[in-house]
This record gives C-alpha cells, structure tokens and sequence, in this order.
C-alpha cells in the first residue's frame, strides 16, 4: 500500500496512532506524574485501533455508532492527556508533540463526521 493511500486508510493511521503513543508515554519521566499519564495515555490512545476494528463488524448501525463514539472518547481523552503533558512540559521540547496532536486532532474530526454521517444514515433507514 502506498504511503498516499495509507493516509486514508483509518485504520492503518489508528494503529500507526497508537505506535506513536505507546513510544511518547515510553519518553515521559519515571517520575510518579509521568509513569501515571504514561500508564493512561496508554490505555486511551491504544483503545481506538482495535475498537475501530469492532466497529467493522458491528451488527447493526445503532452497534457501529455505538462502537465509534468509543473510538472518539478515546480519542478525546487522548487528546487531554497530550495537553497535560505539554502544559506540565513533561517532554520537551513542546513542539516534538506538535504532530502528534494535530493527528490526535485530525481523527477526531473524522470520527465526528463518521458519526454524523452514520446517523443520518440510520435516520434514512428508520
């Protein structure tokens, strides 16, 4: 697959996601704080790869919108723990965490008008 397509494959950027979280909650401090919001960002920002897995087999679409607003919780709480890391200045400097916000931010967006968009879906089939 080329690096074009992977870009719209959610997927592939929910796993490449969650790579890119696991290796920032590994740099933060073995300091009480750190090993905290690594323990939780970890969680968070893994969850939405292999939920957005379930949301492929859902059983019906009221199950697949269920199954995407875990991804976007997820995603939202991920977001608020890469903010606190910046805010606290855990892993400097704070632009190395630029990119990864703004992915944390695009997903989110995605997730928003997949959610939308599912719904008037529903509404069309009702």
């Amino acid at each position: 697959m080329s690096k074009d397509n992977r870009k719209f494959d959610i997927e592939e950027r929910l796993i490449d996601f969650a790579v890119r979280i696991i290796r920032t909650a590994e740099s933060l401090p073995k300091t009480k704080a750190g090993n905290h919001i690594a323990g939780q960002l970890t969680r968070c920002g893994t969850s939405p790869a292999p939920n957005y897995g379930e949301a492929q087999s859902a059983e019906s679409i009221a199950n697949f919108i269920h199954k995407m607003k875990i991804c976007l919780k997820e995603l939202r709480e991920t977001k608020v723990w890469l903010l606190m890391i910046t805010r606290a200045h855990l892993i400097k400097p704070k632009l190395k965490l630029k990119p990864i916000v703004d992915e944390n931010n695009e997903l989110i967006a995605i997730f928003v008008k997949s959610i939308q968009t599912a719904k008037q879906n529903q509404g069309k089939k009702s």
